[in-house]
């Protein structure tokens, strides 16, 4: 009992449901554990009765963030304070502002209203992160960070399409081996002025932990705050025409275009540290060009904006280089970022450090670049950049914040239905306490870079704004549990960035949802994922969702980078790709069984919505279809998987494989399996009858040498 209670004070835990009929406890060495990585020591009844005590008997005034949400009542922890308190909210920072004008008061359903009834001392500061003192009138006194946020993220103008890509599947004609930021705005550029899209949306872009080989999920970064470099398209870098010794760039060029044709021509995978080991070469010639007046202007603003955080991530990368990318196995004085002699090898590696910071620049002036492609190609929305779970535990971020990790522990699921044995994802997950106790700085700082040049933000597995399923190091996914994040303080910060950079929230909500958590997001206005061969009715007959009972609030989409593509859904071609790689947990003639009934189902309610035109047996149709019904619904966002327009049939990744199964190095394909560029898939008849659907074609000149007679 007292165990249970501890644990409940801590957010941890003791039970869960899988489903609405079902109870699971939790063991008590696994919430024993999680207790001690929060820094609550619970080994022994005694000291389980000690930390009661002291966490029963601590009074606090104010709790470490309060979040105010403008238009809205006051919190408790505010309104609450004994008659006659004294409240001083010292306001954020002037530079940290933004430039966003404050909204008008909101009702939380985001309709414009009066304000709620609040105190009258209290005078509304402006969205920001601020700083709230409170004394009492018998003399107590508290301080807390103040989160003053709007009641919603903004929303998309209006209803529109657009591709989801894998960013380093998409090679080009000039790509050094996979897709890249030219290969990226090249996309937005052309789906925005040619077939009318309102985005891109790619792949999480963050720093990997280099390695030979590198982990190729992008879900498994070093840092989630920085960019990796490994997307550059070196050539628009300024410098690059000014390099002197032009040969060594040929030669690069040319193992560079040697790579692509592999790809592209003779069957060889993505090799993503080939590609960074010729970039790395170019980007060491290229940084040794002097920059120009205003290019080091700019440069030495980005240092000053990025600070500290930027400098440790360059240091980090440094101090790879010279002892390998885990930072545990360091020297043990430079395992820490703060000890006299890390701040030896700063000195002693400056010019490295430099040189990561300069990649860090160059890679956001790209991004940026990207961004502005977009907009001018007059997409509503822009670049959707993915926000992964978490980060590797070698990585910068956990070196750089060690005390914001919660070491020992991996974040994963439970088990279900669809994996008997749980997850886990390999990812430490970031200490609630101490995110609170610092005003959620790093998740601040994090959100701050990915939203600096985006048009909106893909937040993968976005229930973990709420709660994350810890796995103590060493035990199974199934001797996990749940602990509680602050969800409150969470998405007021959420919301807040979101607000002063512009952008949209989108958030991936398959899966095991808590109980009322999609309602909450959809309050603050973050959009769903809906995913149609998942859209069923559910709470009646099972059958698959009508297109009007949809959800308005949610990106609409057929697949995404872990099912299969639409193609191979439609033909079964998934269910024997498992079967071959020894992943099904019943016959092959089962398996085919129950998804043929499944997509029969499906194609069946498209022929009675006359849907399909064509018939049975023509998959092309069966697959615009598919986007036709898509575009029925009320979704905001309809997504159309790239790989898709061109019919190919692999998944970029199987979940459950490693070894088995090429996860994150497969080029987009057509529907024979051959590898086609950005160019062949611009030109491609089935992409363009495909885009007809969403919207018809408008007229296009062609420049004069293109043109017919």
């Amino acid at each position: 009992m007292g165990l249970s209670r501890l644990a409940a004070l801590h957010g941890v835990a003791t039970s869960y449901s899988p489903s609405p009929d079902v109870t699971v406890s939790v063991p008590d060495d696994t919430v024993i554990a999680v207790l001690a990585a929060l820094g609550v020591d619970a080994g022994t009844p005694a000291d389980v009765r000690k930390c009661l005590v002291a966490a029963e008997s601590r009074s606090r005034l104010l709790p470490p963030t309060v979040v105010v949400w403008a238009g809205e009542p006051l919190p408790p922890a505010l309104s609450g304070l004994p008659p006659g308190s004294t409240v001083t909210v010292e306001p954020e920072p002037p530079e940290t502002l933004g430039t966003a004008p404050a909204p008008p008061p909101q009702r939380a359903d985001g309709e414009p209203g009066a304000p709620a009834a609040v105190p009258a001392w209290w005078i509304p500061p402006p969205p920001g992160v601020h700083r709230v003192h409170v004394r009492t009138p018998d003399h107590r006194r508290a301080t807390a960070t103040l989160v003053v946020a709007p009641a919603r993220v903004p929303q998309p103008p209006g209803r529109s399409h657009g591709f989801l890509v894998q960013l380093y599947s998409l090679l080009s004609a000039r790509s050094w081996g996979m897709g890249d930021l030219g290969d990226l705005a090249d996309l937005a550029a052309w789906a925005g002025r040619t077939v009318g899209s309102g985005f891109v949306q790619v792949n999480p872009l963050h720093a990997a932990v280099p390695g030979n080989p590198t982990d190729p999920s992008p879900y498994r970064p070093s840092s989630r705050r920085f960019p990796d470099p490994v997307h550059l398209h070196v050539e628009s870098i300024p410098e690059y025409g000014h390099v002197r010794d032009r040969a060594a760039l040929d030669d690069l060029r040319q193992d560079a275009a040697a790579l692509s044709e592999a790809v592209l021509n003779k069957g060889a995978l993505i090799d993503r540290d080939a590609v960074w080991e010729l970039k790395r070469q170019a980007l060491e010639l290229v940084v040794e060009v002097p920059l120009t007046p205003g290019r080091r202007a700019a440069y030495c603003d980005f240092l000053a904006e990025q600070g500290q955080a930027l400098e440790d991530h360059a240091l980090w990368c440094a101090l790879a280089e010279v002892h390998g990318p885990d930072w545990h196995a360091w020297p043990e004085a430079l395992r820490d970022p703060r000890s006299p002699a890390t701040a030896r090898a700063r000195t002693e590696l400056l010019d490295r450090v430099d040189f990561h910071c300069r990649l860090a620049w160059l890679t956001a002036t790209q991004l940026a670049a990207a961004q502005r492609a977009a907009e001018d190609a007059g997409m509503s929305v822009g670049i959707v950049h993915d926000l992964a779970v978490g980060v590797h535990p070698a990585g910068a971020d956990t070196w750089a914040q060690q005390e914001a990790f919660a070491h020992g522990m991996s974040v994963g699921a439970p088990p279900d239905a669809f994996n008997a044995r749980g997850q886990d994802w390999g990812l430490p997950p970031w200490r609630p306490d101490v995110l609170a106790a610092t005003g959620y700085a790093a998740y601040r700082g994090l959100l701050r870079g990915l939203l600096a040049h985006a048009g909106a933000l893909r937040i993968d597995h976005v229930m973990g704004l709420f709660r994350l399923w810890w796995v103590p190091e060493g035990r199974p996914p199934t001797d996990g549990t749940y602990v509680a994040q602050d969800a409150e303080a969470m998405l007021a910060v959420l919301v807040l960035e979101a607000h002063r950079a512009g952008t949209v929230v989108v958030g991936e909500d398959l899966g095991t949802v808590e109980p009322g958590v999609r309602e909450v997001l959809a309050r603050r206005g973050v959009l769903g994922t809906s995913v149609l061969w998942f859209e069923r009715d559910w709470d009646g007959d099972g059958r698959p969702l009508a297109p009007e009972k949809w959800r308005r609030d949610c990106l609409a989409t057929a697949t995404t980078h872990d099912l299969p593509s639409t193609a191979a859904r439609l033909t079964g071609d998934h269910v024997t790709l498992r079967h071959r790689l020894g992943l099904l947990t019943r016959s092959l003639e089962e398996e085919l069984t129950e998804d043929a009934t499944d997509t029969a189902e499906w194609l069946a309610l498209l022929a009675r919505l006359r849907m399909l035109p064509e018939g049975d047996g023509d998959e092309e149709a069966a697959v615009r279809a598919v986007h036709r019904f898509l575009l029925r619904t009320p979704a905001r966002m309809t997504g159309v998987w790239l790989p898709d327009t061109v019919g190919d049939r692999r998944p970029q990744n199987l979940p459950g494989t490693w070894d088995q199964y090429p996860n994150w190095r497969l080029p987009i394909a057509d529907a024979e399996g051959h590898p086609v560029t950005l160019e062949e898939i611009t030109a491609s008849p089935r992409l363009h009858a495909l885009m007809d659907v969403l919207r018809p074609r408008k007229p296009h000149t062609a420049p004069p040498g293109e043109r017919r007679p």
